[in-house]
């Protein structure tokens, strides 16, 4: 049987995912592996079985992960689940920073008093030109990232009438197929900012992208952007946003994560990070996040983990009466030689196998066609660099 540690509440179409077989439970001790959403992970939530953590969501801030790599711990994401919450968001804030929406809103609020709906009609008709916006139909959005939020609110601009600049120095290879083909693809950040009435940010926090826009970004801006911001607080330096709207450079920021500098600003929407907040988004990623734990822990197969190579083998004929080891170590020469001399030794048989390196990591799925015994195991797990031995 394998355990499954949940911290918060996982919505309940992704826990019956998991057969009678596993244990899931906030309580399950000595888990094989940890399902979760907003709980910020210590390294202290580790224990000696733990063998990967997936996180209901795209970003992985609350998950230690390079403490969880050294100790061969596969970390997951769902990369997409909430693609179509968050896109409907940004929508929500091209909109209520191009009108006078929420202004307005508050001035019909202001007239609980007024009883008399015909001296309110006939107040309201004179006063509703406070509140003129524009339309965003025609007007340029520049999207910096191009992932799968990225390209589907490239899709929803170009539906609405925009003209969409795409900006992503690390563009994939099945993000680029993702994205319309009325994307104009800018080669640096810079130009982009300079041509776009609109910004929407899509980007994970790593070192390159942390104050991505920041007071020399912004120095560059078309005067009169407007800056949106469901992606992380990070990419951007809260001082030079605060600087650039007082300068008028930025017109308005719109973001999903208040900060005190911010708050109370009429040039300044936030949001309480909701942008993955529907129901849809957390049914799509719990189910996503079931579905890669137990292919994992079934057989070795790794997809949208942030720290280990995505790697999977099929099982072969006859696979099912043998043993399949799942091998993770530094990706340091001579590895899979010094591992397989300890299977020819032992008179075991390899029937399948495959190796993919990460960076600093590399994890291995070895098919024999007989059990292994705990001594070739324990050999195996002596091995100089080798960090966790699984066995399927």
């Amino acid at each position: 049987m394998f355990k499954i540690k949940t911290f918060n509440k996982i919505s309940s179409k992704g826990l019956v995912r998991f057969p009678g077989t596993y244990e899931v439970s906030p309580e399950a001790n000595d888990a094989d592996a940890i399902l979760v959403r907003s709980h910020k992970l210590q390294d202290t939530d580790v224990n000696a079985n733990l063998k990967a953590v997936a996180r209901a969501g795209a970003g992985v801030n609350n998950v230690p992960v390079a403490q969880y790599t050294e100790k061969g711990i596969v970390v997951f994401n769902t990369p997409g689940a909430n693609a179509n919450a968050v896109k409907e968001l940004v929508l929500c804030g091209l909109l209520l920073s191009s009108r006078g929406i929420l202004p307005g809103m508050a001035y019909v609020n202001s007239l609980v008093d007024m009883q008399d709906n015909a001296a309110m009609s006939k107040l309201l008709e004179k006063e509703k030109s406070r509140f003129k916006g524009a339309e965003i139909a025609g007007k340029t959005l520049g999207i910096v990232g191009l992932g799968a939020i990225g390209s589907l609110v490239a899709e929803m601009a170009i539906g609405l009438g925009m003209k969409v600049l795409g900006y992503d120095p690390a563009l994939s290879v099945d993000a680029a197929w993702r994205l319309p083909n009325q994307v104009h693809k800018i080669e640096n950040l810079t130009a982009l900012l300079a041509n776009s009435d609109f910004v929407s940010l899509h980007l994970p926090v790593l070192e390159s992208t942390r104050h991505l826009i920041n007071e020399a970004a912004i120095a560059n801006i078309k005067k009169g952007l407007c800056l949106l911001n469901f992606s992380r607080d990070e990419i951007v330096d809260t001082n030079a946003i605060v600087k650039g709207l007082d300068n008028g450079l930025l017109r308005m920021y719109v973001a999903d994560f208040p900060c005190a500098e911010l708050i109370g600003r009429d040039d300044v929407i936030l949001m309480p990070h909701i942008g993955a907040s529907t129901d849809e988004a957390e049914e799509n990623c719990a189910i996503m996040a079931a579905d890669q734990l137990m292919d994992f822990l079934e057989h070795g197969n790794i997809k949208n983990s942030v720290n280990f190579p995505a790697l999977a083998l099929d099982r072969v004929a006859g696979a099912e009466k043998g043993t399949r080891l799942a091998i993770s170590n530094k990706n340091v020469p001579k590895m899979l030689g010094q591992i397989l001399s300890v299977l020819a030794d032992q008179n075991v048989n390899v029937i399948d196998m495959i190796n993919r390196s990460r960076n600093e990591i590399a994890y291995n799925l070895i098919d024999v066609d007989s059990p292994i015994s705990d001594a070739a195991i324990a050999r195996i797990a002596e091995i100089q660099d080798v960090i966790k031995v699984n066995v399927l």
